[in-house]
């Protein structure tokens, strides 16, 4: 089995005139055999508008995957279901829950999913919720809730379930994509809140496999310590990743590290970016 993963939604654009950027993450996985997936869909300015760019036909998408419960990430769910119909959308039971961004000003945002769980099924969604590592179709797995085991990736310390800050939001509905391939395993993540690290570990205890040829998406570690960065680097050389294409939320400098560290693996995973493999 071989996959096509087509970059639709991200901060940046790449040299494909006329496609748009915005703060948000989708891709496109086509496998060889078998219907193409749509894994996480941008804030909803640009799926749809980048996809026609880039001649990919989204009506023939039949299954949605929901990295987490963030606009960024969910909020092209509505015209995406307003304009091709019924889907289903899997995800973590928790991904409706409410969630804000509390800056150290004190000023409070929401960033949860824009639309209710009854509006989305009002338009065609079909939610299948799961924590646990599941099948999604032949060669694709959705990895399930990662357990926290290292005492280093503390997450993202800005985010809340309410607006005064008391609740921290630990975003246990993060789930990542496994695609398993001739070369080794791809690895798809959204925000990857539940760290890097974790991710891969949780992943070798559910299928005892640790050859991570691919990771692609974002890492978060443009929001993370220094600590949390210089264990993750020494984790990916460890593991001998053979592309590594961040994007999103791993953040500039944290790039520029990655980009140091890794130059012939290291790649910037803008909308248009495609890896096959």
């Amino acid at each position: 089995m071989t996959f096509r993963i087509t970059v639709l939604c991200e901060n940046s654009v790449g040299s494909l005139s006329g496609t748009l950027g915005e703060h948000g993450f989708a891709a496109l996985i086509e496998p060889s055999d078998g219907e193409p997936l749509l894994f996480d869909t941008g804030q909803g300015l640009t799926l749809m508008h980048n996809a026609q760019r880039m001649n990919k036909d989204l009506s023939r998408i039949e299954k949605v995957v929901i990295s987490h419960g963030h606009y960024d990430h969910a909020g092209g769910l509505i015209p995406l279901l307003e304009k091709y119909g019924p889907k289903k959308i899997y995800g973590h039971p928790s991904m409706f829950r409410s969630r804000y961004r509390v800056k150290d000003t004190g000023e409070c945002y929401p960033i949860s999913i824009p639309f209710s769980r009854e509006e989305l099924e009002t338009v065609g969604a079909d939610f299948y919720f799961s924590k646990e590592f599941c099948t999604i179709a032949a060669g694709t797995y959705l990895i399930g809730e990662v357990p926290r085991v290292t005492d280093f990736e503390t997450g993202d310390q800005g985010i809340y379930c309410d607006c005064t800050g008391q609740e921290l939001d630990t975003t246990p509905d993060d789930q990542s994509l496994l695609l398993e391939t001739s070369k080794g395993l791809v690895l798809v993540l959204g925000c990857c809140h539940a760290g890097l690290v974790n991710t891969v570990e949780h992943i070798a205890y559910m299928t005892g496999r640790r050859d991570i040829y691919a990771v692609i998406g974002g890492t978060h570690l443009g929001f993370c310590s220094q600590e949390q960065l210089e264990k993750t680097v020494t984790q990916l050389r460890a593991l001998g990743v053979k592309k590594l294409a961040a994007s999103h939320c791993t953040g500039f400098a944290a790039s520029a590290r990655l980009s140091r560290e890794f130059p012939k693996e290291f790649q910037v995973a803008m909308v248009g970016y495609t890896l096959e493999v």
